[in-house]
């Protein structure tokens, strides 16, 4: 191992390289994580020049002498001048490059039941998948999505894009008006991150298309700036890459102290789904059970019951329950203990909150009924969520 540890006042420090665009949400994200893990650990020394995604090795590697590298491995130059470098690499990039290398990347299974799910709960029975044929992990994320609507009895129309229709945006945005044109409507889309969301929403508009009532669009990443500035603003599925980046950097300094022999890849877990307008609609053709949905979706952290939206519905409970589990393949009350499970989630992520103040903000009764849904349903306790979740924050 290459080794130049400066010496500092009381010890010696550990330098690490990051070769990490600044150029977009995700990655600075990355960066928060990792500085969180450098400054716990104050023998790291970090080396970081600002450089774009994808863009050529920087120059000052080639003379780099350091103890470790964090990267984002998504060209082949990067991937040969990192393994130049001859130190231990953590690759913190989906794509499919320098296999010998550790990953620490965001659970791409997790990030496609997230979106389906948001969908299946507006009451969408028919979906499309949008991806970049240019990335490998966009394919993944594809087919996570299809293979959890099939698991729901649902069947997705995958939009057939190929890495060379990037060359020429005009003919691509043809291409999607078309397949955008030919979906049975309503439909539910996933997009495979958000700059393909912001794509499909102005094909969308261009096209006649209405937003969310005909098609209604979800991305991922969670750039907030991006995804507001959109038309009408775009939903997404809420990465954690500050823990990624936390992650990565504990994991980088086991293998620089010879504690991760043969280290294996880290799949992190998304925070949740950000719902904005591009989503915010309900595809039920039954306005009483629509009515009634709209009610779980604002109340159901009020402690409100199944009587309570059974009332909204004015409908016998028998009816009521036969036509909701039809219309959104659940019952009621499952229904209601989602979005409240949802709302705890945000809390223990975002918080440091109680566990018995965030039971009561979500609406549960107690926090032993919180703790015991969380474990039936998530098969995780309170702490142990909050843990991963907050990991490099």
């Amino acid at each position: 191992m290459k080794n130049s540890k400066s010496k500092g006042a009381n010890c010696s420090r550990t330098a690490v390289a990051l070769l990490i665009e600044t150029s977009n949400a995700y990655a600075r994200e990355l960066l928060h994580g990792i500085q969180t893990y450098a400054r716990a650990n104050r023998h790291w020394a970090l080396h970081l020049t600002e450089q774009g995604r994808g863009e050529t090795p920087p120059a000052w590697l080639r003379s780099w002498r350091g103890d470790g590298l964090i990267a984002r491995v998504e060209t082949k130059s990067v991937a040969d001048a990192v393994r130049q470098a001859g130190v231990p690499v953590v690759n913190v990039s989906a794509a499919e490059l320098a296999p010998e290398f550790p990953k620490v990347i965001s659970d791409s299974a997790a990030i496609s039941r997230l979106a389906a799910e948001h969908l299946l709960e507006r009451g969408f029975r028919h979906f499309g998948y949008c991806g970049d044929g240019r990335f490998a992990w966009s394919t993944r994320h594809g087919g996570n999505f299809v293979r959890h609507l099939a698991d729901a009895g649902f069947e997705c129309a995958v939009f057939d894009s190929r890495p060379s229709d990037a060359e020429d945006w005009e003919r691509e945005q043809r291409k999607l008006a078309q397949w955008i044109r030919s979906l049975p409507k309503p439909a539910g889309v996933m997009a495979c991150y958000d700059i393909r969301g912001q794509q499909v929403l102005d094909v969308c508009r261009a096209s006649g298309v209405v937003v969310p009532d005909e098609v209604a669009v979800i991305g991922q990443h969670n750039d907030e700036l991006l995804c507001d500035l959109c038309d009408p603003p775009l939903s997404s599925v809420i990465p954690n890459a500050r823990r990624a980046g936390y992650e990565a950097a504990a994991l980088l300094d086991r293998m620089m102290r010879g504690k991760a022999k043969s280290p294996q890849g880290v799949l992190i877990e998304p925070v949740g789904v950000l719902t904005r307008q591009s989503t915010d609609v309900l595809a039920v053709s039954d306005s009483r059970i629509s009515a009634a949905v709209r009610f779980i979706r604002e109340h159901a952290c009020e402690r409100i019951g199944v009587e309570d939206a059974r009332k909204v519905a004015a409908m016998s409970r028998t009816l009521f329950e036969r036509r909701f589990r039809r219309l959104l393949g659940c019952a009621p009350y499952e229904q209601i203990l989602k979005v409240r499970l949802a709302k705890a989630r945000e809390l223990l992520a975002l918080t440091n909150l109680t566990l018995a103040e965030i039971s009561e903000r979500a609406g549960f009764s107690s926090p032993e009924y919180f703790s015991a849904a969380l474990r039936k349903r998530l098969k995780t306790t309170p702490s142990q969520l909050r843990q991963r979740l907050r990991q490099g924050h």
